[in-house]
């Protein structure tokens, strides 16, 4: 309950706040219309999470698999490591947002852009973290493994990858709150459904309650995706 305290009293300030007339309902709706938007508008609302929600399982996998697999090349391969590394972190100066519209050009309107997004802001956390966990593997375990003769393959999957586990879990909690980010983001620039394209669509009519409503949806979806991440994950390091 205590957890419910701080969100509940945001709330009953914004209602307050429009209710007195702070900001007129056309720019800032108070959250009893949005919830009562929810509600009116819940089939609207559910066929665009669900476009929106494919888009970010499809993203979030395709990432999560390429980030690991990176990391893993790297970590084999010090040559490999030293050349891409740098382009990795390069990479990262580049806003995703302005890359939408050329993925869209590219690969059209349908879901592929917005895979691709999610993709984009998935693979780095992970690749990331789990090349930097499993570099940081003890040098005393190492040299164990090294004095009897394990294979730089037997050495990555018997030490270095069960050592960074938990920073691999902490990663994929980071990359999972970001998915839907890159979806959104996607669905922003052209789409003809989804949760982005629902509050563009809402904004254009006037709807801004509905245009909160789907905010609310992204939000929640999101806390939702990190909360059984979560679990799923702490579940799989205490196994």
């Amino acid at each position: 309950m205590r957890k419910l305290m701080i969100p509940l009293a945001l709330i009953a300030l914004w209602q307050g706040g429009v209710s007195a007339g702070l900001q007129p309902a056309f720019i800032l709706p108070g959250p009893l219309e949005v919830a009562g938007t929810l509600w009116t508008d819940r089939a609207l609302l559910l066929t665009h999470s669900l476009i929106t929600l494919e888009e970010v399982a499809y993203g979030f996998v395709i990432g999560a698999l390429l980030g690991v697999g990176t990391a893993i090349l790297m970590m084999l391969s010090p040559i490999v490591r030293l050349n891409l590394r740098p382009v990795l972190n390069a990479s990262q100066a580049i806003p995703v947002f302005v890359l939408a519209p050329i993925l869209t050009l590219w690969f059209g309107y349908g879901l592929a852009p917005k895979i691709i997004m999610t993709i984009l802001l998935v693979f780095f956390p992970i690749a990331s973290g789990l090349l930097d966990g499993m570099l940081a593997t003890p040098q005393q375990s190492l040299d164990m493994a090294r004095i009897a003769k394990a294979s730089r393959w037997r050495e990555l999957i018997w030490l270095r990858f069960p050592h960074a586990l938990p920073q691999l879990a902490a990663s994929i909690r980071i990359a999972i709150t970001y998915a839907p980010t890159g979806a959104v983001i996607g669905e922003w620039i052209g789409a003809s459904k989804g949760l982005g394209y629902l509050m563009l669509m809402a904004n254009a009519r006037s709807r801004i309650a509905l245009m909160f409503a789907a905010l609310v949806v992204i939000v929640a979806m999101t806390l939702l995706l990190h909360r059984l991440a979560d679990r799923l994950l702490r579940r799989w390091l205490s196994a």
